[in-house]
Order: structure tokens, then C-alpha cells, then sequence
């Protein structure tokens, strides 16, 4: 594994290494070192028994003497050898372990080099390639014989190679023994098939006896750069939707401060997104709703459902930056990122729409009350016509028939031919007398002012009984019922509008009426059993009634339901709200004009 890596002597940064070596001493180099250390106690004891025959042979030693001598110099040969053959099967021992140490580390470094996810390249002082491991062969696309001992200039851009030559020469000159390349940018690699890609680096150097090792750590991030690329543009398309969104749409953390402010959320408050990011979100909320607010993020937070609309059966309100309040409708949903949770609300300002919804309903209350005057102005208008009808013309129309039966009772009876004629003349002025009168209960019952509500429908019902032939039932509860104006006219109009559409188009036999009363309003019912109709079919040109009998139930504010279906018969249910039991007043615009219009001439005595 180690010839294959090429690894340079004193590359490995191993703490516990001194310096790599390429062999260790063997088992021959042990047993030389051993005679060596066996013949120096001989040569020193050579050289004791030369020294003690001289001193024998000028001193006079006895016999005795010198063998003392000779014993104690022979012990401590042998001690001194036996002492040196000990201590240099020790050396020999911590050399041989010391190999094999080294050649261990030695293996897991070059173990943990192989095995690295990231290239690992190592380059001498000119660049050329002396360590290439086995993921640098899958980044580059070249197998390792094709790379060592070439210049590590063919794995990088032709563009690119100046630059590299000046960062390796400036990062020498530091001496620093490690560092990133790149900094916050993205280097670029050459594969083998020439295509370039994105990678991350950091070098580190070490100078040894043959010179400098550069060592350079590379990672592949293109497909992170992509993925970084596909990020920022899903992110401006994202940032494009929500500036392009007509309705304000805010995101906050779980701390309520806000983390998205788009567009309109700008234009609706009045803040630019500058400032918005950051703050809380209690800037844009009234101080009298802020409260509220937070229980209900919280309340929300804490729901299964994702999403929800705010204020659906009320409108919250908005504070621009200035000061303003205004209405606001807002959904708001939330969504979790790992342990962190965030709201955002879809907002949109319904100031506009309020107003117009204002300004609309104070319009239907003014047509409402110009249809109550306008109501009450036809009715005084009928009832005026009618009282002359009756007043006037019927009165004049009965003292011509007087005079004419007076001059009937004159003429000779041989005058044939002007008997005739005064008969056809009376027959002609009853028919006249006849019409008036009932020209002027059409346009307005007298009835109905004179004796009221009761006595003039139970009259609408004989009447409308003998022109149709349809059988007609009345039940009325209290029997002594009265209403004041303009609720007894509303009441009859609607009953004579109903009998009306019951004999055009009903085709009934049969027609029941309730009318009933209690202190707090006023309930008519009829009900026929004819033909139908369906009462979701639009309505017919030129067909007003029902359009009417609306409206002179919405002019007191009532309500009116109208039950029907084909062959089934119709049902009409008209309910109208009285001011107050005892005296019933009319609504404040239609009683003005009544005031007005109820100042009617004294009636003449009919004839």
C-alpha cells in the first residue's frame, strides 16, 4: 500500500512520528551489532592481562598475587560483558518495535487516506503530483498511474493555472501550515472528459529534508452549487409571486416578529420591507387588539388544521404607519421547519369595499324611503281621486239621475220614442254611477279609512270571491284587529296583490287567508291550491307583482317567504315588525309624509 501511495519521507503529519524511513535493520545488522559488543570485552581483558604481566615483570608479583589479580579482572570482563550484550538486545528490541509502530501508522494513514470521501492530492515544490487517492480518481475521472508524477496543472482550467501558481507561491511565502482556498468562492476543477466543475479546497505544506509537500483536500460541490442555483431561482420566482400578489402577505416566527414583508403588505401599511423585517408584528396591530392577537397565534399555533380564516363573521382591523386604522379581511396559516414554526396571513384591505357596502346600504335606506314616500304619496293620491270620485262626480252623477227620473215622471206616456230614450239614458247613468263607485274602491277602499283594516278586507275577499268564483276563507286573530298607518295599507295592498296573482295565475279552488296580530308585529298568510310554480325560474318580463309585495314588506322591514312548487299549491308568509303595542307608529320617513298627507279636506255626505 505505501510503495503504491509514493509517499515522500517525513510527509505524513503523524504527531507521534519523527521522520519516515523506507527500511528498518534486519536480523543480520542485529547479530553484527551483538559480536561487536562480545569482542570488546575481550580486547579489554587482552589488554588487562598485558597490563598486569608488566606490572608482574618489573614489580616482583608473586604467584598468588597475579591469579588474584588476574580473577577479579576476569569478573569484571565478563560483567562488563554480559552488561553490553544486555543492553543492546534492549536497543535491538525498541528498534524492531519502534519499526513496527511506524510501519503501522504508516498503514492506517495510508488506510484513512484511501478510504477519504473528499480527493486528497499531494504535490511536491513544482507542482507535481505525489499522493492521489482513490476518491480524487472519481472526481477527475483519471486512474492514479495517469496522474502521479505529472503536473497537478492538468486538473486544472487552462484559465485558472496562473492564478493557482500564485496562491501556491503566496501561501509558501506565509508559512502557514494550513488554509482554505477560496475563501467564500467556488473553485473550479477539470475532469477528465474536459468538463469544469465547482469545488471547495483547503492546502496545508510541510517542509522536510527533500523539500516541500503541498497537500490539498478537495470536495465536489457541483451538485451543491446547483442545487444552491435552483434555490436562489426558486427563491426570486417565490419573491416575483409574492410582489406580484395584490393582497398583503406577512410571515412571522413564533416570536411574532416578521421574516417575509411583500409588496402590498408595503403599500397597505406604509412601511418599507427594510424596516418591516425584524419588527414585530404589533406594529401593524391597534393596541386595543394586540391581546386578542397573540391568544389567537397561540390558540392557533397549537390546531391540527393548517390554515384558517381571521374574523370571518367580523372584519379585524390594520394600523398603518401612520396612525390610520382600517379594515382588513385575513386567512392565516402555519407551517413547520424542523423545531422552528412559522404564520403568515394573507391580508387585504376591504376599506374600499366597506365603503362601498356603506354607501350601498345607506342608498337601499334611502330608496326605502323613498319608496315609503313615494308609497304614501300614491296611496294619498289614490285615496284623493277616489273621495272625488265619490265626492264629486258620483254625487253629481246621482243628482242627474234625479233630475232625469224627474223629467221621466213628466213625460206624456203616448211619447214612445222619448220614454225609450230617458230609459236607455237612466240604464247608461246607473252603469256611470256603478263604474265611479268602483273605479274609487279600486284606487283606494273608503272602507278601509273609514272602518279599517279588518271590515275592508273581509269586503276584498266578498268582492274577489264573486268576480273569480273562487272559494275564499278568512280567519282573523284577534277579530277586532286594527293597525295604524301605514301599516294597515301595507298589510291590505299585499293581500289584494296576492289574491290578484291567485286569480290570474293560480288556477286555484280554493284560497285561505290568516291574518293575526300580537303586540310585537303583524303575520298575513295566503295560502291557495293551485298550480305552482318553481321559485327559483326567473321571474317573467312585465311580471311585477311579487317584485312589489317585496318591496312593500321591505319598505317596514319585514319579511316575506314564498313556498312553492309545481302542483303543490303556493304559500305566501308576510311578517312585519309593529314600533310598539297600543299605538303603532309608521317609520320615520313614511310617517312624516302620512302627517302631511293625512290632512285630507272634509268630506261631503254621499248621496
Amino acid at each position: 500500500m505505501m510503495s503504491r501511495l509514493s509517499l515522500p519521507a517525513g510527509y505524513l503529519h503523524v504527531p507521534w512520528i519523527a521522520a519516515l524511513t523506507r527500511s528498518t535493520e534486519g536480523k543480520e545488522g542485529d547479530a553484527r551489532s551483538a559480536g561487536m559488543l562480545l569482542l570488546v570485552p575481550l580486547l579489554l581483558l587482552a589488554a588487562c592481562v598485558a597490563v598486569l604481566a608488566l606490572l608482574a615483570a618489573f614489580s616482583n608479583w608473586t604467584r598468588s598475587h597475579m591469579l588474584v589479580i588476574a580473577t577479579v579482572a576476569g569478573a569484571l570482563t565478563l560483567v562488563g560483558a554480559a552488561f553490553a550484550i544486555a543492553s543492546q538486545r534492549r536497543q535491538s528490541g525498541q528498534r524492531v518495535t519502534s519499526a513496527r509502530a511506524l510501519h503501522s501508522a504508516e498503514s492506517q494513514v495510508a488506510g484513512i487516506v484511501e478510504s477519504a470521501m473528499d480527493a486528497i492530492i499531494a504535490t511536491d515544490a513544482k507542482q507535481r503530483v505525489l499522493l492521489y487517492n482513490k476518491a480524487a480518481e472519481t472526481v477527475f475521472g483519471w486512474p492514479r498511474n495517469a496522474v502521479l508524477g505529472q503536473p497537478l496543472e492538468m486538473l486544472i482550467p487552462q484559465r485558472f493555472r496562473a492564478a493557482h501558481t500564485e496562491h501556491i507561491a503566496r501561501f509558501e511565502q506565509t508559512g502557514a501550515a494550513s488554509r482554505r482556498m477560496g475563501g467564500q468562492t467556488v473553485l473550479t476543477g477539470l475532469r477528465a472528459n474536459g468538463q469544469e466543475f465547482s469545488l471547495e479546497a483547503s492546502i496545508s505544506q510541510l517542509r522536510h529534508d527533500d523539500g516541500m509537500v503541498f497537500t490539498v483536500i478537495l470536495r465536489d460541490v457541483s451538485a451543491k452549487a446547483r442545487t444552491e442555483h435552483m434555490l436562489e431561482r426558486s427563491e426570486a420566482r417565490l419573491r416575483g409571486i409574492l410582489d406580484s400578489a395584490m393582497d398583503a402577505i406577512i410571515t412571522i416566527d413564533a416570536n411574532q416578529h416578521i421574516v417575509i414583508f411583500n409588496a402590498a403588505a408595503e403599500q397597505m401599511f406604509g412601511c418599507p420591507g427594510r424596516e418591516a423585517i425584524g419588527a414585530p408584528l404589533d406594529w401593524f396591530i391597534p393596541q386595543q387588539f394586540r391581546g386578542a392577537h397573540a391568544d389567537h397565534v397561540r390558540s392557533f399555533g397549537g390546531a391540527a388544521s393548517s390554515g384558517r380564516r381571521m374574523g370571518a363573521l367580523r372584519v379585524v382591523k390594520g394600523l398603518r404607519r401612520n396612525g390610520e386604522e382600517f379594515p382588513l379581511e385575513a386567512s392565516i396559516s402555519h407551517t413547520s421547519d424542523g423545531d422552528a414554526i412559522y404564520y403568515t396571513v394573507l391580508l387585504r384591505d376591504v376599506t374600499e369595499r366597506d365603503n362601498g357596502v356603506a354607501a350601498l346600504i345607506r342608498s337601499r335606506e334611502e330608496l326605502r324611503e323613498f319608496a315609503a314616500a313615494a308609497s304614501s304619496v300614491r296611496e294619498q293620491e289614490k285615496g284623493r281621486i277616489a273621495r272625488e270620485l265619490h265626492d264629486e262626480l258620483a254625487q253629481g252623477l246621482t243628482a242627474l239621475k234625479m233630475d232625469l227620473n224627474w223629467a221621466a215622471a213628466r213625460v206624456a206616456a203616448g211619447d214612445g220614442a222619448l220614454v225609450a230614450k230617458i230609459a236607455a239614458m237612466q240604464s247608461m247613468l246607473d252603469g256611470t254611477v256603478a263604474a265611479t263607485r268602483r273605479i274609487a274602491a279600486d284606487l283606494r277602499p273608503l272602507m278601509l279609512d273609514d272602518l279599517g283594516l279588518v271590515p275592508a278586507a273581509q269586503w276584498l275577499v266578498q268582492g274577489f270571491r264573486e268576480r273569480s268564483g273562487i272559494r275564499c276563507e278568512i280567519d282573523v286573530n284577534p277579530p277586532g284587529l286594527e293597525l295604524d298607518e301605514p301599516y294597515a295599507t301595507a298589510v291590505f295592498r299585499i293581500l289584494q296583490e296576492s289574491l290578484t296573482n291567485a286569480a290570474r295565475h293560480a288556477h286555484a279552488s280554493l284560497v285561505r287567508i290568516g291574518l293575526h296580530a300580537d303586540a310585537h308585529d303583524v303575520t298575513l298568510t295566503v295560502h291557495d291550491n293551485g298550480r305552482g310554480f318553481a321559485t327559483g325560474d326567473p321571474l317573467k318580463l312585465d311580471s311585477y307583482g311579487l317584485m312589489g309585495l317585496r318591496e312593500r314588506v321591505l319598505i317596514l322591514d319585514g319579511e316575506v317567504a314564498i313556498e312553492s312548487a309545481a302542483g303543490s299549491g303556493t304559500r305566501i308568509e308576510v311578517r312585519i315588525p309593529l314600533a310598539s303595542a297600543g299605538q303603532r307608529a309608521a317609520p320615520a320617513a313614511a310617517s312624516a309624509l302620512l302627517d302631511n298627507t293625512n290632512k285630507q279636506e272634509p268630506r261631503k255626505a254621499a248621496t
